[in-house]
């Protein structure tokens, strides 16, 4: 007797001893029946059919109304257990790619870990959180063997691994760079060759590159078609656009970047910032640039990763705790007079 013909006698004998008593138990046994059934890649319809050719079995005068009604529903299942088949790969591979971005995720956060330098100079805070798994932002620090600090907040246009991949190779390419090398035209300069050599071409970088002297307090700039960033002046208590141009990392080879320089006074406050905070959307519409430097200028009392936290916890809020895109912010607060 075939393995089918064998389980479809069981099933018989299963079914009439269930009609006959209605013994709970029995139902037991059709669990283990229908376990057994997907082992054995048993489809749906299959057993819709055993069911059908048993109860023909049982009652051999079944109606033929209700005769029609399986063959319809044998009909039903035979689509039903392709259409389900085809989601258990579905799902299998989901869960798989979900698996490998968390991986991916992991690495990324390890390959491009960066600490915030210390100094009396300048009280730095920043706040980087991905709107999915993968962040397509990317913030780093260096500080010169003088104290001098550089920092890079830059942006993939293109997201999920290439893009994280991308950053990596960004970050290990800063990270080779001299200590005495990094003023902001040199960095851009190398970083856009970097770029053009060995990024998929249709995907760039966004970066925005500053170095602050903190023995002279000139903040030196450069601009990679990068968000406008801010200096909040602690004289006059408005807001002084960063006034710097440059073309996307990853364009064109050859171009050149332009160095510009201001002076930090004492209480001052730089901002360095990503398009998720200035481009939060909500209700429609975009959150005013405005709106976010009046959250930063009701703040800025407080020390510098306090104020990233509050104006990050704002937006966070409006969004209904579900960020749109990825957010970045650094903020970076010139201290009183104090020895380096």
């Amino acid at each position: 007797m075939s393995s089918l013909q064998s389980d479809m006698q069981d099933y018989k004998d299963l079914l009439s001893k269930y009609l006959e008593t209605k013994d709970e138990a029995i139902l037991y046994q059709a669990e283990q029946f229908s376990k057994q059934s997907i082992q054995q890649n048993i489809s749906p319809d299959e057993i819709v059919n055993v069911h059908y050719q048993a109860l023909k079995e049982i009652y051999p005068d079944l109606h033929e109304q209700i005769e029609g009604s399986f063959k319809f529903l044998i009909e039903t299942m035979i689509s039903y257990g392709l259409a389900y088949q085809e989601h258990q790969v579905l799902r299998e591979k989901q869960i798989e790619l979900k698996s490998e971005i968390g991986v991916a995720a992991n690495m990324q956060n390890t390959l491009l870990k960066t600490s915030v330098p210390k100094t009396h100079a300048i009280d730095i805070g920043v706040k980087s959180v991905p709107a999915k798994e993968m962040n397509g932002d990317y913030h780093h620090f260096i500080k010169d063997e003088q104290g001098n600090v550089g920092v890079a907040v830059a942006d993939v246009i293109g997201k999920g691994i290439p893009a994280a991949f991308c950053m990596s190779m960004i970050k290990f390419a800063m990270e080779s760079f001299s200590e005495n090398q990094i003023y902001p035209q040199w960095i851009l300069d190398s970083l856009n060759r970097v770029v053009s050599r060995n990024v998929e071409q249709g995907m760039f970088v966004t970066m925005f590159y500053g170095l602050y002297d903190v023995y002279t307090h000139q903040f030196y700039y450069a601009s990679a078609g990068h968000e406008p960033c801010f200096i909040l002046r602690n004289e006059t208590k408005e807001f002084e656009e960063i006034d710097a141009k440059g073309l996307l990392l990853g364009v064109e080879s050859a171009v050149k970047y332009e160095q510009l320089n201001t002076s930090i006074h004492e209480g001052d406050l730089i901002v360095l910032l990503t398009d998720g905070v200035t481009e939060c959307r909500v209700d429609g519409r975009f959150i005013e640039q405005e709106e976010v430097l009046n959250i930063i200028k009701e703040h800025e009392h407080l020390n510098s990763q306090e104020i990233v936290e509050h104006v990050f916890k704002y937006f966070e809020r409006l969004q209904d705790f579900q960020l749109r895109d990825d957010f970045t912010l650094v903020v970076m607060k010139r201290n009183s007079s104090l020895s380096v």
